[in-house]
């Protein structure tokens, strides 16, 4: 880690272990301009790659072709109609209604440690392991301030920007863009060919699917403008070499730390270079500033890897590790829970809560979890949202006694909420009409029968919090389960004037991330889980608060296998909320063999979504041979480094992944075969990241549901239990049989013998 400014050359170089960024500051107007960002580089003098730098070809010197050199320089803050025509990276329209803009270094500094971001998550670090880049830049005809910031933390090769927005000026003015991302940077990769763009799309129960596409001329991209990071679309962009794969070639990843309306974009011009941007999205937001006020954007994440995909999944997973997820269970092993939203939804009472979970103890699970239909008047999805009271027609005897009975079970108790909701049957909404997020005069849209709490209001907020608060401080309530049902619509907020209405929508995201941070202040304890509708919150904002987020509502093994592809891509598995529920399953009517769904669960939290005390002896008697796989290779999979070994996405038949110990002593490959072919051909599967140099034990783990055919003894053609080189793993691979019939898995476990 070194952040360096050499003034002779008016170069800023910042350095990871293998990655360099450097700026330069151009001209005597003062333009900040990108120079490189990729492999780490030696030379500290890049200036020649700043081909416009001989005259004519600087702004000062050739006024007369101006706007042409403006529109080929890499613009590290990129302003908006002065001549650069691409898409900018601020936009601020005057008091006069002017939104010309452009941008000029005026000074910076560099210092040890990483200043907190107001009222949004941010990565943190100690200051012996963290230095950062300030640089201070103006427009001196808005008299607006820039400060942009890089900072690096000694143990990632990741660099984290943030932008803040200053009015200097003596006048109001209207801030209606401010992109944490912006970089100009060539379109093609070393190999000289055109990289792809990697985004994570899709829809409720099929989030974070993998998307390539090639980037064409003009814009392209994704965004957001449902007030959430939504299912639909993830705030997340890769630029990729078509020639790279998981474990070589180069790749860009761009990933923005917030929870609401964000777009990302990749344009390119017509001397194929590309300017990313990522951020806040510009569309339903604008912020009045007032002399002197200010304006923070959301940080953004900055990777390059030239270790193909893997390499920048294993960048981010450690940096959200180390430098993002805080609290008591960062590093700690969940205990493994039942929620019984499956097994009951809206009917139930506290014995049949009691016979779950006596039965669930029995099997040796850890915690039992009340979902949704405990409060107010709360029997269907139309009514009793806002009114955070527990039902004792339901509960009988209070949640107390509910939660002590559980705990004398020896199980933790969690619970369900939905804070942000209000149903328009409720109490709450009959006494505050006003409090939900509507426009005057328009029938407000409802989404699964209800509304959304304008959090952008102190007393709203307030009123919210205290109700789940006093819930949570009632009884011995261990873990909360936090979901949002529902995207915003009717932007409309009712204690906000006219000019200010476009403020709604971020401001409202904070107001979720202060009812967060109240509750993590609060209940320091507590083990949180945010939701919404499944994974359309699943984003680094979250992970600030919450040490994992509900990965989807599908909990189907097989639709799990590339809806935890695309998460894990970027986000370590300890973060990604996955059970084992029945089948047929709930949402797609699969039958998949037991064994199949607890191995793919392990790849995540783990927990079950069922009825147990319904479960067939053969299931039920499965259930305590996973959780010990569980307590086995749990700490493995929190902590080690993962490598995705085949892709049912991309071969249509099976998938595979391992993830190993730091030290390389032991690693664990999970392989599921989704589709039996008429070959008794076995698959061999190289195993990455092991130590060449060291020898394995080599041990099938599967539990009691199992064809005869698939016994561990002919898993393997060299047996249960085998010595195997290191080398050998990696180069030559492990053969894995076809296993007789679809939805089948194993567990292979290596330790250094």
């Amino acid at each position: 880690m070194n952040i360096r400014y050499l003034k002779k050359e008016r170069l800023f170089k910042i350095d990871t272990a293998h990655v360099s960024y450097v700026m330069a500051v151009v001209d005597e107007e003062q333009f900040l301009e990108h120079v490189y960002f990729g492999r780490r580089l030696q030379d500290s003098d890049l200036r020649y790659l700043l081909r416009h730098l001989e005259t004519p070809f600087l702004p000062s010197t050739n006024k007369g072709d101006r706007g042409k050199v403006l529109a080929c320089m890499k613009h590290e803050l990129p302003g908006e109609l002065c001549g650069d025509h691409r898409d900018g990276a601020v936009t601020i329209r005057s008091a006069g209604g002017h939104t010309a803009l452009q941008p000029y270094y005026v000074s910076h500094r560099i210092y040890q440690g990483k200043d907190k971001l107001e009222g949004l998550p941010a990565t943190f670090g100690h200051a012996d392991g963290t230095e950062t880049l300030e640089i201070t830049m103006e427009d001196p005809v808005l008299k607006a301030r820039f400060l942009l910031s890089w900072s690096v933390f000694s143990d990632s090769d990741a660099i984290m920007r943030s932008l803040k927005v200053i009015n200097d000026s003596k006048e109001p003015v209207r801030l209606e863009k401010a992109l944490s991302i912006s970089l100009d940077m060539d379109l093609a990769d070393a190999d000289q060919k055109p990289f792809r763009l990697l985004t994570l799309d899709g829809a409720w129960a099929r989030e974070r699917h993998m998307n390539y596409r090639d980037i064409g001329y003009g814009f392209q991209g994704i965004c957001s403008n449902r007030g959430e990071s939504s299912h639909h679309e993830h705030p997340f962009l890769g630029l990729v070499s078509p020639s790279a794969t998981q474990h070589r070639g180069e790749v860009y990843g761009f990933h923005l730390a917030y929870s609401g309306n964000f777009r990302g974009q990749v344009e390119r011009d017509v001397f194929d270079t590309v300017r990313v941007t990522l951020g806040i999205n510009p569309d339903r937001f604008s912020f009045v500033l007032r002399p002197g006020e200010s304006f923070q954007a959301p940080e953004g994440i900055m990777v390059y890897s030239c270790e193909g995909l893997g390499g920048m999944t294993r960048t981010l997973h450690d940096l959200y590790r180390n430098h993002l997820i805080r609290g008591v269970w960062k590093d700690r092993k969940r205990p493994i829970l039942i929620n019984n939203w499956e097994a009951t939804y809206f009917n139930f009472d506290s014995d049949k809560l009691l016979d779950i979970a006596r039965a669930a103890k029995e099997a040796g699970i850890e915690m039992f979890v009340m979902d949704d239909g405990w409060f107010g008047k709360r029997d269907t999805d139309t009514s009793g949202l806002g009114d955070w009271f527990v039902n004792e027609k339901k509960i009988k005897g209070g949640l107390k006694k509910l939660v002590d009975e559980i705990n004398a079970l020896g199980m933790k108790f969690g619970i369900w909420i939905e804070p942000e909701m209000i149903s328009p049957d409720s109490d709450l909404y009959r006494a505050h009409p006003d409090w939900a997020i509507r426009i005057p005069g328009r029938d407000p849209v409802q989404i699964r029968n209800q509304y959304v709490l304008d959090l952008s209001r102190k007393e709203v907020l307030d009123t919210v919090y205290e109700r789940i608060a006093n819930v949570l401080k009632s009884a011995n309530i261990e873990y909360v389960k936090w979901d949002m049902n529902r995207t915003l619509t009717d932007f409309g907020g009712a204690f906000l004037g006219a000019e200010n209405q476009d403020e709604l929508c971020h401001r409202y995201v904070l107001g979720l991330y202060e009812m967060q941070r109240r509750l993590v202040d609060d209940f320091p304890n507590l083990l949180l889980e945010n939701c919404s509708s499944g994974g359309a919150r699943f984003d680094p904002g979250m992970l600030y608060y919450s040490p994992q987020i509900w990965c989807s509502d599908n909990t189907d093994a097989i639709e799990r296998l590339m809806i935890q592809e695309g998460t894990a891509l970027l986000y370590p598995l300890s973060t990604m909320g996955a059970h084992v529920s029945v089948t047929p399953n709930h949402i797609v009517g699969r039958n998949t063999a037991f064994e199949t769904r607890g191995n793919v669960a392990l790849a995540g939290t783990f927990g079950y979504e069922l009825d147990i005390t319904k479960l067939g002896e053969k299931e039920l008697a499965a259930i305590p041979q996973q959780i010990a796989l569980y307590h086995k290779y749990n700490d493995l999979i929190r902590r080690g480094d993962y490598y995705r070994i085949a892709s049912y996405r991309e071969n249509h038949l099976y998938d595979c992944w391992a993830v190993v110990s730091k030290d390389k002593s032991e690693a664990v490959v999970t392989y599921v075969q989704v589709l039996k072919i008429p070959d008794d051909r076995s698959r061999t599967l190289r195993i990455p990241g092991l130590d060449p140099g060291r020898d394995y034990a080599v041990i099938v783990d599967r539990t009691s549901d199992i064809a005869p055919e698939d016994d561990p003894s002919v898993i393997l053609p060299v047996g249960p239990r085998a010595r195997i080189h290191g080398d050998a793993l990696m180069y030559a691979g492990l053969p894995m049989p076809n296993f007789w019939g679809d939805f089948r898995s194993a567990i292979i476990y290596l330790s250094e013998i």
